[in-house]
């Protein structure tokens, strides 16, 4: 059964955009956010695997803006078991922080069955546990460690959500740590989540051949004057589409892209990647639901 709404307003400008509930049957990639850590248009790129088995909130963006597109996209926060932050940068993780402002409370009321589960890399986990203590109440504090678990993971690590079965590996980023994760879904298929930053040569193995590649694309590489992606460690869209047609990727799903363009970004994007990559593109907008099978 899927319902259809309405999410209003959007961020078109407030023209109104459908999205898909789903009483999740089958496996999803819900698209909370789409955009870079500077756009106003659209919210940050955070993202929502959905299977029968349970869920895996990838990331939080840059605020309580999270808590909007959850009930946005028929997401409770009581529904939240598992969150994997990538790395520390604003855009991804002072979500997060907002989220255990609200999660802590509710576990003490007795209104979200603990434990909240954040896999990260050690320096993530360092960081949110300091930003809580600095900018929160020593109750909530208390619940660190405790009914909030930090699952600190080593590169290469083997964890299990659900009926997912992930592995993190390091994107060996130029910036600050990072880490992305291969998932294995339950019919099989392989989806690799590369975080915010272009494929490194180290990460390639895990790449090559998955059936869903969620990958950053900054801008179109015919706008790279604009934008300078690679001033920031970024790609576009044409990047993106060679890597993942060299690595032999099956499905590419673009996001973390500037907002300037959001009414022709699917068709442009799209036709860029597409220039060397002969499988199917998606580049989806917020809130936006992707079967994944």
């Amino acid at each position: 059964m899927r319902i259809w709404g309405k999410a209003s307003p959007s961020h078109r400008g407030g023209v109104s955009v459908a999205f898909r509930i789903s009483h999740h049957k089958t496996m999803e990639l819900i698209m909370l956010g789409t955009g870079n850590a500077l756009c106003t248009r659209c919210y940050n790129t955070c993202f929502y695997l959905r299977s029968a088995g349970g869920g895996l909130l990838v990331d939080g963006g840059g605020g309580n803006g999270i808590f909007r597109q959850l009930r946005r996209a028929g997401i409770a926060v009581e529904q939240l078991r598992h969150i994997f932050v990538t790395h520390c940068h604003t855009d991804h993780i002072l979500g997060v922080v907002w989220l255990i402002r609200k999660i802590s409370p509710l576990i003490h009321k007795g209104r979200f069955a603990a434990p909240l589960t954040v896999h990260c890399h050690p320096e993530a986990a360092h960081a949110l546990r300091t930003m809580c203590r600095l900018m929160m109440s020593e109750k909530i504090c208390g619940a660190l460690d405790d009914t909030i678990i930090f699952h600190e993971l080593d590169d290469g690590e083997e964890f299990t959500v659900g009926d997912l079965a992930l592995t993190a590996f390091d994107i060996h980023s130029t910036k600050l740590k990072q880490y992305g994760f291969q998932a294995v879904l339950p019919d099989g298929q392989r989806l690799v989540c590369l975080g915010d930053e272009p494929c490194a040569a180290e990460c390639e193995h895990w790449v090559a051949g998955c059936d869903w590649l969620l990958c950053e694309a900054f801008c179109l590489w015919s706008e790279r004057q604009r934008f300078n992606p690679y001033e920031k460690h970024h790609s576009t869209a044409l990047d993106a589409g060679r890597m993942a047609g060299r690595l032999q990727a099956r499905r590419l799903v673009l996001y973390h892209t500037e907002d300037r363009r959001l009414a022709t970004r699917r068709t442009a994007y799209t036709a860029e990647a597409a220039q060397h990559f002969t499988g199917i593109v998606h580049v989806p907008d917020d809130l936006e639901t992707v079967e994944l099978a």
